[in-house]
């Protein structure tokens, strides 16, 4: 059975580096879990670390970090569904939101629970997934900050998450702005200017970041060292706090090019033929991993002399060459991942999960 695990000290590691590098500009942060999807083990792990805040974008996940660290504070990362607003205003204690008729629900709710809830206004900086527009953002404040139970936190905002749109610092002294804006015309503190995600920390760590930036969520950063901007580890981080390994359970000499007539496979690939690898062999293996699992341009072979050629539904093929470390049935292949493979590897119940210590 192929086995995903989680390296503890790599991701301590990983973990106090970024603290301390934000506790130097006196930054708050949260760490984002919905990679972890829930898994208790991994959230164990991550708890653990002496985390303060999480973010995740499912209730369900929030309601066992609740139960697991009831002191956590939890946050809920996307504008939220209707019929979840009882169970986001129990088991979170902020939330972003960008739509007034579900913050009016959320007050009502959480005068039902006699609870205060938080919230963060998200702001459209040009990415164009979730966000108020800028020009509309005062009168939609004037419209929340007298709801009862209903406190604003702060300010957001999403970048690199939908068509790419990277921050800058204009954009995030404009996102500053907001808050400044707001703070003067209505006479109310804005805590947080959240100024993004693992994609906004190379700015960080060149000082070009807005001195008016207060907080982050971290999630990709945090679990595989990653610097959005040059596609390479931070320096001083891992990249392989998680790692797959699956089991070969089929290798075999084989033609490099297939024979009969050829149609689009299940997955509506056409395979294009190079007629100058008939007549050539080379061992393939077949794992036991596929796209139920997890996508293989996510995948990232240790072995560099090992290839993905392609995946069934369960199953994955991969190309030794000559088999030069004589690799046999039963052995096991190692693979780090790419963000959304580990995501769909931690959504698989079929894949289990260990933590190395």
């Amino acid at each position: 059975m192929a086995v995903l695990k989680l390296y503890h000290q790599k991701l301590q590691h990983n973990y106090h580096f970024i603290d301390n590098a934000f506790q130097k500009h006196d930054i708050s942060w949260g760490v984002v879990s919905k990679l972890l999807c829930g898994n208790e083990l991994f959230l164990k792990e991550l708890l653990a670390l002496g985390v303060k805040e999480i973010h995740d974008s499912r209730v369900t996940n929030l309601k066992a970090i609740k139960r697991m660290a009831p002191d956590v504070q939890t946050v809920y990362i996307k504008p939220a569904p209707k019929q979840s607003i009882p169970d986001i205003v129990r088991y979170a204690d902020v939330s972003f939101q960008t739509e007034l008729d579900s913050i009016r629900l959320m007050s009502e709710e959480a005068v039902r629970q006699q609870k205060l809830h938080k919230i963060i206004i998200m702001i459209e900086m040009g990415d164009l997934r979730e966000g108020v527009m800028g020009d509309e953002l005062v009168g939609f404040y004037e419209q929340v900050f007298q709801l009862p139970n209903i406190a604003v936190i702060g300010l957001g905002a999403n970048f690199n998450c939908l068509h790419g749109v990277m921050p800058t610092q204009d954009k995030l002294i404009q996102l500053s702005l907001y808050a400044q804006i707001i703070e003067a015309k209505f006479d109310k503190k804005i805590p947080w200017v959240s100024g993004g995600t693992s994609v906004t920390l190379p700015l960080l760590f060149t000082h070009q970041l807005p001195k008016g930036i207060n907080h982050f969520r971290i999630g990709e950063a945090l679990f595989f060292g990653l610097n959005l901007f040059t596609g390479q580890t931070f320096e001083g981080m891992y990249d392989d706090v998680f790692e797959l390994e699956t089991e070969i359970i089929e290798l075999t000499e084989k033609p490099m090019m297939p024979s009969g007539v050829l149609a689009e496979n299940p997955s509506g690939e056409s395979f294009q033929i190079d007629a100058s690898l008939y007549g050539k062999s080379s061992h393939r293996a077949i794992l036991d991993v596929g796209l139920l699992d997890i996508n293989p341009k996510f995948l990232l072979p240790c072995d560099e002399n090992l290839s993905v050629i392609g995946a069934s539904s369960d199953m994955l093929v991969v190309e030794l060459g000559a088999n030069a470390n004589n690799y046999k049935v039963g052995d096991v292949l190692h693979f780090n991942l790419r963000y959304m493979g580990a995501l769909s590897i931690l959504n698989s119940r079929y894949i289990s999960k260990e933590v190395v210590t």
